[in-house]
């Protein structure tokens, strides 16, 4: 069984599953920002504080490898899997700095929805790393994150004809693209981590 076979060190998953919950929590912040760009400041601060919550876990995972004379997991599969969870903890703040950047007042169908696609991904990213000891549990959560990132591209792909119909201002076409291109971005690395998430899990199964 996958559960008597990865050692009983627990200290690593705990801080990977405290960095799934910041994905969680920054992803929701970044939905309601696109949805109430009124409260764009207050909500790109939280998103802020977030993303140092998850640098100072990352930093936690990176001194416990440096301590640690036995790993429960390659001390490469902990490092890759820290630093993307935390890559799509600074992506999603990266997103809305850029909003911030941009003084976005309005909010946009496509924004939104590639965000809510983002929600649901770490979810399932959220469920894996909880989970990580069964790989077919695992293995489900991978298929829906990239079921749910074709789904972003094709939204993403929209969204970007549709900034360049008639005749756009130059620099409301800048300031979306910029937006969109982050948020699929964020798609994308939560791909990876999945990808990674199921590479560990068959590992150490």
């Amino acid at each position: 069984m996958a559960f008597r076979l990865i050692p009983r060190d627990e200290g690593f998953f705990d801080l990977f599953n405290e960095l799934a919950k910041r994905l969680v929590t920054s992803s929701g912040l970044l939905r309601d920002l696109f949805a109430n760009p009124d409260r764009l400041e207050e909500l790109a601060a939280a998103i802020k504080e977030v993303e140092h919550e998850a640098d100072h876990i990352t930093h936690d995972v990176s001194t416990r490898l440096d301590s640690s004379f036995i790993t429960p997991l390659d001390r490469e599969d902990i490092h890759k899997l820290a630093q993307e969870l935390d890559n799509v903890v600074d992506l999603i703040n990266g997103t809305a700095r850029r909003a911030t950047m941009f003084h976005i007042t309005e909010t946009r169908e496509p924004a939104r929805k590639l965000c809510e696609i983002v929600v649901q991904q770490v979810k399932h990213l959220e469920r894996a790393v909880t989970q990580i000891r069964d790989p077919r549990a695992v293995a489900l959560a991978t298929r829906e994150v990239k079921a749910l990132e074709q789904q972003g591209d094709a939204i993403y792909h929209d969204a970007m004809g549709a900034l360049f119909l008639g005749k756009p201002d130059p620099l409301d076409v800048m300031k979306w693209k910029e937006i969109y291109d982050t948020i699929e971005n964020t798609l994308d690395v939560c791909q990876t981590v999945a990808i990674v998430l199921e590479s560990i899990s068959l590992k150490n199964s």
